[in-house]
């Protein structure tokens, strides 16, 4: 059995999510001791939960500490199973945690697959779902997995209620290189706002104009039904020959519309600024698809503490080392062996 120590790196649920994924892919059984240790809660919450209970639905697995609060768990694996799924995270838990967390077993299936997966669409501390379908699954695609997914209702933070579906074809992975990011092609700002006032949109619109030399078509805002929010994200997207990069800006109390966009805007100029194909949350994502394709290697921004951690979780399970090199200029190479 492998034993991880939750506390190490950068301590947070990431650990959990990629063991149980690696844990279903190789056989191996893991106990993850002090789960989420450097968090202000520490142990599992409801997403964590749900993530974990869907990797058992769908692998025939087992845990041991599987509640809300637990610090301490153990997984063993079974085998993966075609069918179709459907998980509730409640509230507003993310489904694409969820989802992260399941998606690269179920390329391992016997046969097709179909997941639902309600609660949490748009959230702080979460990719939301247009860079998943965006920017995550268009390589993965390109790695040979078949897989296609749909936003049906959004869900936001804290009131949740969204749903996606997910289309799955299982297949083996191949190793790819994704060096740069090529020529770019568009350039958009989307403000989406539900029960809130159209002047939160416009404020955060009308900062995006000025920092950058985008049009009216590029920059827009869409109203959703009342009873998808309350809710507001701003996303920005660079869309280039071979990568699309999504950065986003939640409305949260206490914090005003231009500093949200603000913010937004800082974290894309950050990546416009750099050669590197991958930003730092799409650097994260591929080092697990690319480990299990065998190999593989990416440039992106300086490497996360949530990415050499993903790394050591997976050399844990593969044997596959990870290795973080800097190159001319402010990006890196990583490589996986």
């Amino acid at each position: 059995m492998i034993e991880i120590d939750g506390a190490e790196g950068e301590g947070g649920g990431q650990v959990v999510r990629n063991a149980c994924a690696l844990s279903l892919v190789t056989g191996e059984p893991v106990r993850i001791t002090n789960v989420r240790a450097k968090r202000s809660k520490p142990g599992l919450m409801r997403q964590h939960v749900t993530a974990i209970e869907a990797a058992c639905a769908i692998g025939g697995a087992s845990c041991e500490g599987l509640v809300v609060g637990s610090s301490d768990l153990t997984f063993r694996p079974g085998r993966v199973a075609a069918g179709d799924y459907r998980f509730s995270v409640g509230t507003a838990g993310s489904t694409g945690l969820v989802l992260q967390t399941v998606l690269l077993p179920l390329l391992l299936a016997d046969g097709p697959l179909r997941l639902v997966l309600e609660g949490g669409t748009h959230n702080m501390l979460a990719p939301p779902f247009e860079f998943i379908e965006r920017c995550f699954l268009p390589i993965v695609r390109r790695m040979g997995g078949q897989v296609e997914a749909r936003l049906i209702r959004h869900g936001f933070y804290p009131r949740g209620g969204g749903r996606i579906e997910v289309d799955i074809i299982p297949g083996p992975l191949q190793p790819i290189e994704c060096l740069t990011r090529g020529g770019a092609l568009a350039f958009s700002a989307c403000a989406l706002y539900a029960g809130l006032p159209i002047s939160i949109a416009e404020r955060e619109i009308a900062v995006v104009r000025k920092a950058f030399d985008w049009s009216d078509r590029e920059c827009f805002m869409r109203q959703l039904s009342t009873d998808q929010g309350p809710g507001n994200i701003l996303l920005l997207e660079a869309r280039f020959e071979h990568v699309t990069e999504i950065v986003s800006g939640f409305a949260q109390l206490g914090t005003t519309a231009e500093r949200v966009a603000k913010t937004a805007v800082g974290r894309m100029r950050g990546y416009l600024g750099c050669d590197a194909f991958a930003g730092p949350y799409l650097a994260d994502q591929l080092l697990l698809p690319m480990a299990l394709a065998g190999g593989g290697v990416f440039t992106t921004v300086k490497p996360s503490e949530h990415a050499r951690t993903a790394a050591t979780v997976i050399e844990r399970f593969t044997g596959r080392r990870t290795r973080f090199e800097q190159r001319a200029g402010s990006s890196h190479a990583v490589t996986i062996a």
